[in-house]
């Protein structure tokens, strides 16, 4: 049965990265339990059809360590308060996932054993193994380092075979398409180009370790519902970011 269900994939083992102000929904900050649940359901339809999948949800829709260091607060200080605000978000998403039925398992980079696993490579991909969903908390657990260079990261420790990083927007385009209508939508970027071209994609560290090990990443829109399930099924949605060219 879980062969004939790894037929409709392209993907089997995925990370999934959601930034903090997904879980937000309209209102911007905090948490908007009914967008969590909308895609805790899509997360629990991909998990059906066999794909394993980790989790790396961002933080900032309570804090943004980049924001504070800007405003005085030393980055070390900021980066760990960020950090925090990730278990937060890990924490509502791992309930409303446990809510229908899919079982998680949340690995934070900082020591918290009351409400989470420390974060143990071989255990992670366990947990995968046995069809549970593994979200991770608190980054790499150092200051310096974003979300974006975790899920990077943490996709290459499990052997993901891609990094699927949810938006706004259909994809990567060549300006703010919020603020351009006329924004150019890419849907191909090889990494270099990225990099070269300064797309605000995943930050150059994050950019720099896929390219390295050619860990591919797949740029969509989250807010079209059941878009998880088509990337993952292979529809060629969004952009896609590799070592090849054209």
């Amino acid at each position: 049965m879980d062969s004939e269900r790894s037929t409709n994939i392209k993907y089997k083992r995925v990370l999934l990265k959601l930034s903090g102000e997904a879980l937000s929904g309209s209102q911007g900050f905090g948490i908007d339990s009914e967008k969590i649940l909308e895609i805790s359901k899509e997360i629990a339809e991909v998990q059906q059809f066999g794909a394993q999948i980790a989790i790396i949800v961002g933080g900032g829709n309570f804090f943004r360590g980049l924001q504070a260091s800007a405003k005085g607060m030393d980055r070390a200080t900021a980066d760990y308060i960020g950090m925090l605000a990730t278990v937060m978000n890990a924490l509502s998403l791992q309930y409303f996932l446990e809510k229908i039925g899919v079982h998680t398992r949340v690995q934070s980079a900082i020591t918290m054993q009351e409400v989470a696993e420390p974060y143990i490579r071989r255990r992670a991909i366990r947990h995968l193994e046995k069809g549970r969903v593994v979200i991770f908390a608190a980054g790499t657990g150092n200051p310096f380092f974003s979300t974006d260079t975790a899920a990077a990261l943490r996709a290459l420790e499990i052997g993901a075979e891609v990094i699927l990083k949810a938006t706004k927007v259909e994809g990567v385009y060549d300006s703010d398409p919020m603020q351009n209508p006329n924004a150019k939508l890419y849907r191909k970027l090889n990494y270099i180009d990225v990099l070269n071209m300064g797309l605000e994609v995943m930050d150059s560290t994050a950019i720099s370790l896929c390219m390295d090990n050619n860990l591919p990443i797949i740029v969509f829109n989250l807010l079209n519902k059941g878009n998880i399930k088509k990337v993952i099924s292979g529809e060629e949605i969004g952009t896609i970011i590799n070592n090849q060219r054209g």
